[in-house]
């Protein structure tokens, strides 16, 4: 896991293919502040990557020469490289027309066998800035780091003898990335981040605020208002109707004491109110994306259209970026000499890949007999494998010839591969090394439930992880040991024990008490900008002390005659965590997959499930990277693996999932299958009765008792949506 940042600055830059509706560009400004910094960037960026830093100035300038035959002067683009940088990202002023781009990268190394730092750059004047990890497509050697080889195949795309573009070269990578190059030859800057979004790139495009063109791996602090974005949480007593506006609302935001005034306020028709308890006052949860900080009434003389957030730190200073192949192609404008760039976005040069992301299954609708048929394949492969269970199936061995029929051993076989690639495949750098001995070492970390996502992760790590490291199964709690997820994880990692009793299986207990952590909560809403929910909060909270892995684990003291088990602190050292993202999308485990095939059946449930792939990238992953990687982690997400995801769109839709059938048996359908080759004994775990004891959880982890209660602006019955948004927060929290 790497942070990359990019600032651009004294380049006109034209977004009319990207944005055909965008003004012109703002002109350039000469002075003044601004919202971030290269040392704002860099100290974020640092988070995520604290085994090196790097920051590298590239200074581009135009120059006038005559042409002889006409005696006409031509404008010619120069780039010439500054080891130096100004110290708030602004261009040199000793050239008229100078530009400068600033690349920042900081490296968690994660593979091959000497140190690195990025960025890397050649003589020839190339530059890279990666954060990603090559798992297919370029040949990397289990010793080599896949940065320096990524940085080599685009270096030589400027190549005569070369036929593959910079398109060609990244559409070919399996796996998580996200990059930023400038390709010398032809004055040309590359950006992007793959196909489902595994790796965060925000972008920050010119505007009037800020006429800049930034790019980053996660929002610095400095750039997001507190006071906007994530939903107000604000005591009923303190909302008020001003004379002067009777359908406007003034509110107080508790968190931060700042007063807020909504214009053409619906009385509480559209807003579902929950109690606290009768010591505490009711509350309302209002988007801040509607609400004006009152300083900008101006005495009460503002018309509506006036009352929005308009700092120049709103959330909307970044966006996630789409993913997609970017470039920049920079020149100089006639007749005035300025240097100029137009963004251009590229196809995908892979067709594999572009059949991945339209998502299209080889079948959709079952008939009677699909049905049938699927059952007894069902019935049948499950007794072979449960009655083999006890014979642990190595990676490179394949399937029992018996079950090689059934749609999940085709499955479990990518899953195993791709854990086998993003675990031990490759060398990992020993810098990750703990400090103790090699036998005590704990290089990866399962983000852990004992549910059947993670517990499938978990026992196919085994299968894969050299059998001298120990595991770290990572379990966050807002409820100590009441928790319905801390108590299924204690199940679980006995069960796990029971499979793989050779193992060191250590389950980390991570105990937050939400009410002590006023400036975690601050950190982690810049992590999750530009997400802006309470969900989002919700689960930024749990992963990023997930990843933090400071906890508690029991372990046994004394002598063989008086021992003895005692709870200690520890901190797990893992740098890569293995996370079941992608689970649920892909095999209907939501609640709303179920009530869509209610009112629509298969197709219904088809197009839904499409839905959540087709924007995993812009409400899941961005941010889950942000807040695991900003521990120094990795999240690995192997339910993400581009041949995991062709092998589950290569079988009939009832294959994988079968919601005719009740919760806990046929959601996840192909996955409670596939287990009984892994830990037969959590397939069939029902979830329905855990979802509703954590409902109080979710609770909890939204708003603190003592002052909060869960609240939404709901449309409907909010009963039923409440339930939902407690379904998909607990199951995405800690991959249920």
């Amino acid at each position: 896991m790497c942070g990359i940042g990019l600032i651009v600055s004294g380049i006109r830059i034209d977004l009319s293919s990207v944005f055909p509706e965008s003004p012109p560009p703002p002109p350039e400004p000469t002075d003044g502040e601004v919202v971030v910094t290269i040392q704002h960037l860099k100290t974020a960026l640092e988070r995520r990557g604290p085994d090196s830093s790097g920051i590298y100035d590239l200074f581009l300038h135009s120059t006038t020469t005559t042409t002889p035959k006409c005696n006409q002067q031509q404008q010619l683009l120069h780039a010439s490289i500054v080891q130096q940088h100004s110290p708030n990202g602004l261009p040199n002023h000793h050239h008229p027309f100078a530009a400068q781009l600033h690349f920042i990268a900081s490296t968690l190394q994660l593979r091959g066998l000497n140190p690195i730092t990025q960025p890397f750059n050649d003589s020839s004047g190339n530059v890279l800035i990666y954060n990603g990890e090559i798992f297919g497509g370029i040949e990397v050697g289990t010793d080599c780091n896949d940065g320096q080889l990524l940085f080599q195949s685009l270096a030589t795309t400027c190549s005569l003898s070369n036929t593959c573009s910079v398109p060609d070269v990244l559409s070919s990578i399996k796996g998580p990335w996200a990059l930023i190059f400038w390709q010398a030859c032809s004055k040309t800057l590359w950006f992007g981040r793959d196909a489902f979004g595994r790796r965060s790139l925000l972008v920050h495009w010119p505007s009037s605020e800020d006429p800049r063109f930034l790019l980053s791996s996660v929002s610095p602090f400095s750039s997001v208002d507190q006071t906007s974005g994530i939903y107000c949480l604000v005591q009923l007593n303190s909302l008020s109707f001003p004379p002067l506006f009777p359908h406007s609302l003034l509110i107080t935001d508790q968190l931060t004491r700042t007063s807020f005034h909504i214009p053409d306020f619906q009385p509480p028709t559209k807003l579902s109110m929950f109690s606290t308890p009768s010591s505490l006052p009711s509350i309302a949860l209002i988007s801040a994306h509607h609400a004006a900080p009152l300083s900008r009434f101006n005495n009460g003389h503002s018309s509506p259209a006036d009352f929005e957030v308009g700092n120049a730190t709103s959330p909307n200073y970044w966006d996630e970026l789409s993913c997609g192949i970017y470039s920049l192609s920079v020149g100089v404008s006639n007749p005035d000499g300025c240097i100029v760039g137009e963004v251009k976005r590229h196809e995908w040069a892979n067709t594999m890949l572009m059949d991945l992301i339209k998502w299209e299954r080889v079948s959709v609708q079952p008939k009677p007999e699909d049905l049938n048929v699927s059952a007894c394949l069902t019935s049948s492969g499950q007794h072979q494998m449960h009655s083999a269970s006890s014979d642990a199936m190595p990676f490179q061995s394949g399937i029992d010839a018996a079950s090689k029929s059934l749609p999940a051993q085709s499955v479990l076989r990518a899953l195993r591969k791709s854990v086998m690639l993003r675990t031990s495949f490759y060398s990992i750098f020993k810098a990750a090394a703990s400090d103790g001995q090699e036998e005590d070492h704990v290089p990866v970390a399962v983000l852990f439930s004992g549910g059947l996502d993670s517990m499938i992760l978990a026992a196919l790590l085994d299968e894969c992880l050299d059998p001298r490291y120990g595991v770290d199964l990572l379990n966050v709690s807002f409820d100590g040991a009441n928790a319905p997820d801390r108590i299924s994880a204690r199940e679980g990692v006995e069960e796990l024990k029971r499979v793989a009793p050779s193992r060191r299986w250590k389950l980390v207990e991570i105990d937050a008490d939400l009410s002590k952590l006023t400036l975690e909560m601050k950190h982690v809403m810049s992590l999750i900008n530009p997400a802006n929910t309470y969900m989002d909060l919700n689960i930024g909270v749990a992963l990023w002390l997930a990843a933090r892995g400071d906890g508690w684990v029991f372990e046994r003291t004394g002598n063989n005659s008086s021992e003895s088990v005692e709870r200690v602190r520890y901190k797990s050292k893992a740098r890569i965590v293995l996370v079941g993202s992608g689970a649920d999308e892909q095999c209907a485990g939501y609640g709303r997959h179920r009530t869509k095939y209610r009112s629509a059946s298969w197709l219904g449930l088809n197009e839904e499930m499409k839905l959540d792939m087709q924007r995993i990238w812009k409400r899941n992953m961005g941010r889950d990277d942000r807040c695991i990687a900003d521990n120094g982690k990795e999240g690995r997400f192997p339910f993400l693996d581009e041949d995991v995801i062709k092998n589950l769109l290569d079988f009939p839709l009832w294959e994988v999932a079968n919601l005719e059938q009740p919760s806990g048996t046929g959601d996840k359908k192909i996955l409670r299958e596939e287990n009984y080759q892994t830990v037969p004994q959590i397939s069939h775990m029902p979830l329905t009765a855990r979802l509703r004891k954590c409902s109080g959880y979710i609770k909890q982890l939204s708003c603190p008792k003592e002052q909060f209660s869960l609240v939404r602006e709901l449309p409907g019955n909010p009963t039923e949506e409440i339930s939902e948004v407690i379904v998909q927060q607990t199951k995405h929290l800690q991959g249920v």
